[in-house]
């Protein structure tokens, strides 16, 4: 009996020396893990676009006939190609702004005039067709607001400021039921492409759909205020000219476009740490 006894004294005395020399061995830490890196909001990024325009003219200005009037002006333009490049910088959140450039491809033009005039005391009236196309170049600075983010959808709205460099080409003017110029000669005319130089500005509206830190795409409205343009000087088709050009005044446009912009500061992408796991 007195054995046991001793067994069990000396099986304890074992575990408390072992408990005591486990206490003093160094607790092993935790594996590490990279930390995900500070979300930064400031970066720059390339953007490029693409899209279709639908223009409009305000009115048409050409020298003005002593009898010659205009009841009427009504001009259309088809739609047309857009294709932009461009460089910005996110600022913070929800402000950012970019430099674009855009090329806005040749516009079909279509349009009538209703004049009258008169001739040895007696109105008469006719009719004036123009035919011709319309492109521009646009340098425009923009600055955006991003409303929030909801399932990676970020609504902006935005406005620009800059330059149009609008151009006029294979312009035609043909008379009928008849119309007259310079009293003897039937309206028939022509003239040669022209550029100018105007000042631009815009309203821009979308949707930004982020893909991953690097990639994001839009789908955005945009308002365009081009300015003016006008053609070269109209000639006859006898060959007289005035040296007085077709001008198109306040060009305007409603363009569709869809966008990718590219981060150029995203960093690498952590994948989340593992929980730790612990006992007791």
């Amino acid at each position: 009996m007195r054995s046991v006894k001793m067994l069990m004294a000396a099986g304890a005395a074992s575990l408390v020396a072992s408990a005591a020399m486990a206490a003093d061995m160094p607790i092993a830490p935790p594996p590490a893990y990279a930390p995900p890196p500070v979300e930064d909001f400031g970066g720059w990024y390339l953007r490029g676009d693409i899209g279709f325009s639908n223009q409009q003219v305000k009115r048409r200005e050409y020298y003005s006939y002593p009898t010659l009037q205009s009841l009427d002006q009504s001009t259309s333009f088809d739609s047309a190609g857009i294709y932009g490049v461009g460089v910005g910088y996110q600022f913070n959140p929800w402000l950012r702004g970019d430099i674009t450039g855009q090329y806005r491809g040749k516009a079909n033009m279509k349009g009538l005039d209703l004049t009258s005039y008169y001739d040895t005391g007696t109105l008469q009236r006719g009719s004036e067709y123009y035919n011709g196309s319309k492109s521009e170049w646009v340098v425009m600075a923009n600055a955006y607001v991003d409303l929030g983010t909801w399932w990676c959808i970020t609504p902006f709205v935005g406005a620009g400021v800059g330059m149009s460099y609008n151009t006029i080409s294979n312009f035609t003017d043909i008379g009928a039921n008849g119309t007259y110029l310079y009293g003897t000669v039937p309206s028939a005319a022509y003239a040669s492409s022209a550029s100018k130089w105007n000042l631009a500005w815009a309203a821009h509206a979308g949707l930004a759909y982020k893909v991953n830190p690097n990639l994001t795409v839009e789908l955005a409205y945009s308002y365009m205020n081009l300015g003016d343009g006008l053609t070269g000087s109209l000639t006859t088709k006898d060959g007289r000219t005035a040296n007085q050009a077709m001008t198109f005044k306040d060009i305007t446009s409603h363009d569709v476009k869809f966008g990718v912009r590219w981060n150029l500061d995203a960093g690498p992408v952590y994948a989340a740490p593992p929980p730790l796991m612990r006992k007791g």
